[in-house]
């Protein structure tokens, strides 16, 4: 095997286990949260692996073999080296601790020009304002109207959540696999052989199998302490919002962004937001959003690092 095969197989492995295990409990986390009690895991592993081997396979067919659905096309494909595997590699540590960093940022650090980064940075700073204004200002209404608190157990309402949630579900995997995608796909060649796309399937569905018999491994955790995320209304309504936010991001641009800031946005805004109406105290809550906002700057920190180290030390002459 060649060198640059190697560190392409290398990167694209660390890449793919750390997106999947940190990233896609964004979309995935408040579905495990509210069915692996009832629902056996093997189960949700089969429903979600079927839209991701749509989504890439669909994703290959309309861009002519790249599964990055265009978000690419700023940043061409590049000989992979040893330090680009430092970003991955950086990410499999800080998923193994619990710590939701951006993938987009921390993976496309590596590859990408100041300038490309600089328009991810601004699109991500403007996801998170966005996910965090709309949040508050619509758990301000659903907490008034409705008691999330309330369970829904034998309630003629429940299977309708449950099929509503479902539906939201795989929309949103989708559409969120639409956006981070090229966070794995930026170690592969951008138009992929037959060869190479069934291999990516085997190790995409194998990780994904490994995140649901974990229950969504550490990162769970982060929903897992917000407020009701283990009841189905709120899960099916958290999806709702996020979906909405991605879907128009995704068809603002193909620059990518980090939909990590999106998803702690909202969850940060829909705490305030149910605080206020409930008159909790705001020293409660406020501790938990500043550690899930401290986190997200641990990456953007490490993007920044890694940017520093490939473009002024490593390669200076490549800037």
């Amino acid at each position: 095997m060649e060198l640059m095969s190697f560190w392409m197989m290398i990167g694209f492995l660390l890449a793919a286990y750390s997106v999947v295990a940190n990233d896609s409990v964004q979309t995935l986390g408040t579905w495990i949260a509210s069915n692996n009690e009832r629902i056996d895991w093997k189960i949700l592993w089969f429903a979600s692996s079927s839209v991701l081997l749509w989504a890439i396979w669909y994703g290959w067919y309309i861009h002519n073999g790249d599964i990055s659905y265009d978000r690419l096309h700023k940043i061409p494909f590049q000989e992979i080296q040893w330090y680009h595997a430092i970003a991955p590699a950086i990410l499999l540590v800080l998923t193994r601790i619990g710590i939701p960093v951006s993938t987009s940022f921390l993976v496309l650090s590596a590859f990408a020009s100041t300038f490309v980064l600089e328009k991810m940075l601004m699109k991500s700073i403007m996801g998170y304002a966005v996910a965090a204004v709309s949040a508050y200002a619509i758990w301000h209404i659903i907490s008034r109207i409705m008691d999330e608190d309330r369970s829904l157990s034998g309630h003629w309402s429940v299977n309708y959540w449950r099929a509503g949630q479902w539906l939201t579900t795989g929309l949103l995997w989708w559409t969120w696999l639409c956006h981070d995608m090229s966070n794995i796909a930026v170690f592969l060649p951008r138009q992929i052989p037959v060869d190479m796309m069934i291999v990516v399937s085997v190790v995409f569905v194998t990780l994904l199998g490994w995140m649901f018999k974990e229950k969504g491994g550490n990162i769970q955790k982060i929903v897992l302490e917000k407020k009701n995320t283990r009841y189905i209304r709120s899960a099916t309504m958290i999806d709702i919002v996020y979906l909405i936010i991605l879907f128009a991001f995704k068809e603002l641009n193909n620059i990518p962004m980090s939909t990590t800031w999106v998803f702690v946005g909202l969850l940060s805004g829909r705490e305030l937001a149910i605080a206020s109406v409930y008159n909790t105290k705001m020293k409660q809550v406020f501790p938990m959003v500043t550690r899930d906002f401290m986190k997200m700057m641990i990456g953007l920190l490490s993007s920044i690092g890694i940017v520093l180290l490939i473009h002024y030390i490593i390669i200076p002459n490549n800037l």
